[in-house]
């Protein structure tokens, strides 16, 4: 049984239609690559997931549980971290504060978020504002762990930062993926670098579910018509 899954998904911003049709379903311990260019839909639908985007139609059903009404809070609950595009740190308070805002019972402590990225360790006591944009990712990574998820969605996390920190939050990727049994959705540019950690994939185009299937069935004309500039 699938832990996610969406069916038939439309979404609007007002009068605008945003999504047409969109599908998707991912299981527990799965990472999904969600593709597509700039403006296809990624990030909508990553709203209507966490229920950030109102009144969307179709089906969205999580561990059984159809999201339809919930607020974002109770999908935050039901076991949704989001890692949103942008970091999103609350600039003002410490790494550790930020880090215990939302925490949840579960396996993910301060501690154990320290573990996986020991720059946030050594930064306990630094306000986020004055960490850099790569400490900051792992700030916000670290905090979406921290609520204990059972699906973890990243969206756009390794964008503008230095390669040595995409590195490092690419092995982070790999290691929950490895080591957790919780589900990973992924939005990101790098094929290079999903392909190491994405076990199926979904494009969009122009709002539409236009191919799925496994990451290793993506082939370069497919690359080229949905993802090329």
């Amino acid at each position: 049984m699938s832990l996610l899954s969406l069916s038939g998904v439309t979404a609007f911003y007002g009068p605008s239609q945003a999504l047409f049709d969109v599908s998707l379903s991912l299981e527990a311990g799965q990472v999904m690559a969600l593709m597509g260019r700039n403006g296809m839909g990624k990030s909508t639908a990553v709203k209507v997931i966490c229920r950030l985007l109102k009144n969307p139609g179709g089906q969205i059903v999580f561990d059984g549980q159809d999201l339809a009404g919930l607020p974002a809070f109770r999908a935050a609950r039901l076991g949704i971290g989001l890692v949103p595009e942008g970091r999103r740190c609350f600039t003002n308070l410490t790494v550790h504060e930020n880090l215990v805002a939302a925490a949840r019972p579960g396996d993910w402590i301060a501690a154990t978020v320290a573990e996986l990225f020991p720059p946030l360790a050594e930064r306990r006591d630094q306000v986020a504002a004055s960490l850099s944009g790569g400490e900051q990712q792992m700030l916000a990574i670290g905090r979406a762990l921290m609520t204990n998820p059972r699906l973890l969605i990243l969206d756009e996390a390794t964008e503008g930062l230095a390669p040595v920190i995409r590195q490092q939050i690419w092995a982070a990727i790999a290691r929950l993926k490895r080591e957790t049994g919780m589900a990973i959705l992924v939005i990101d540019k790098s094929l290079a670098e999903l392909g190491t950690v994405a076990d199926k994939a979904v494009i969009l185009e122009k709002g539409r579910s236009e191919w799925s299937g496994a990451f290793a069935d993506l082939t370069p004309e497919l690359t080229d018509r949905y993802l090329g500039v």
